[in-house]
């Protein structure tokens, strides 16, 4: 059954993982997005890693699934199919910065007087107003000047923030970048009309702060960096503890949640290793959180002397929160990644390529990613 975007057609003129991430969503549920590139392709294309033995760049291909692609130049007559295609386009997604704009002399307000349906999603750094609207910025940049970063790091303070992984602020963006343009869909149906979808990087990384922009608003209280954990005005205790098999598991206990103090302390009895805790003083909530280092010491030599699955399993019968702290690689083998048919074969020519599906399910349709366009693939079939 066709996606749920079937009937859209989008225009992408993107070069950030921002954008194409945004065009991604909308191809994988069946949107036609059309990837105008100029000649030689865009960046993301020559940036790796790359499939062995080949130059096909696999984070291009993390970006850019299920879109087709076609090759323009920047001359009178490129100009021109690109007005074209514009033209019957529901939605055209671009990543310019306003000098960039003006130097190509497009005006999207015009666009969408011009095409009264039209939808302009731009996905930016800054935005298209303001005083930083030209400034350069990358992921790193988005991260620290957003904020979110300065809760990102270990307990250690002479040491920097840590960027995570995983393209974040281009990610938060193009989830922003989303939802506005389902907002402006739906206002389409209300109004007939189109419009310009200002997102910018800088302001989703803003409002993804989690608790340090409560804490600022309301008790002016900074929250601090911690290792394995949420940032928190004050210390909390540890939450990833080393197991027996060199792996880690991760488990905040919360001291004031009883149920589970019960269950740890009856968990770690059963293996001989409570020690003093099942002693009565221990269930009274003070002082717990003023001897909370000798429990910490204890905690370590219980995970110590299990292995990660053991610990992960045995805490989830017993209802605690706890789970093992996976890499990257090792996700394909996860079980249940594996039952939920997470992982999906994409062909690409002569071999297939192992590629993350999408996170949500429906139960009236199915969607899942189609193979990234070759440079110009749909030259011919398009223009």
């Amino acid at each position: 059954m066709a996606g749920p975007l079937s009937d859209l057609i989008v225009v992408e003129r993107c070069d950030t993982p921002a954008g194409e991430y945004t065009g991604k969503l909308l191809a994988d549920l069946g949107a036609e997005v059309i990837k105008v590139e100029p000649p030689g392709g865009v960046s993301s294309r020559r940036h790796g890693p790359f499939v062995e033995g080949t130059h096909t760049s696999l984070a291009f291909w993390a970006y850019n699934t299920s879109k087709r692609s076609v090759v323009l130049d920047d001359s009178p007559a490129g100009r021109a199919t690109l007005d074209e295609l514009i033209a019957r386009a529901d939605i055209l997604l671009g990543t310019a910065a306003p000098r960039e704009l003006a130097a190509s002399g497009t005006d999207y307000t015009a666009l969408v007087e011009r095409h009264e349906r039209l939808i302009v999603v731009s996905v930016t750094p800054f935005g298209l107003t303001g005083p930083w609207a030209d400034y350069h910025s990358s992921e790193l940049i988005g991260l620290a000047a957003g904020g979110p970063l300065h809760s990102c790091g270990y307990d250690d303070h002479s040491i920097p923030p840590i960027l995570p992984g995983g393209n974040q602020a281009n990610q938060m963006a193009a989830s922003f970048a989303w939802c506005g343009l389902l907002l402006a869909l739906i206002d389409r149906n209300r109004t007939d009309r189109g419009q310009v979808v200002d997102v910018s990087m800088h302001e989703a990384c803003a409002v993804s702060g989690e608790l340090a922009n409560p804490y600022w608003f309301y008790p002016r209280v900074l929250v601090q960096r911690q290792t394995c954990r949420h940032a928190q005005p004050v210390p909390t205790e540890p939450a990833s503890f080393l197991c027996g098999d060199g792996a880690r598991v991760y488990f905040a206990l919360v001291l004031a949640d009883q149920r589970a103090w019960n269950t740890v302390v009856a968990w770690m009895d059963d293996a001989g290793l409570a020690a003093d805790l099942v002693e009565p003083e221990w269930a009274e909530l003070a002082h717990r959180q003023a001897n909370y280092g000798h429990i910490g010491e204890l905690l370590e030599v219980f995970f110590l002397l299990q292995d990660s699955e053991t610990a992960y399993r045995e805490g989830q019968r017993r209802g605690l929160p706890i789970g093992p702290l996976r890499s990257f690689e090792e996700l394909p083998g996860d079980e249940h990644l594996q039952a939920r048919g997470f992982f999906v074969e994409i062909p690409d020519g002569e071999r297939t390529i192992t590629y993350p599906g999408l996170p949500y399910r429906f139960s009236s349709f199915s969607a899942e990613p189609g193979p990234a366009p070759a440079l110009g693939a749909d030259q011919g079939a398009l223009l």
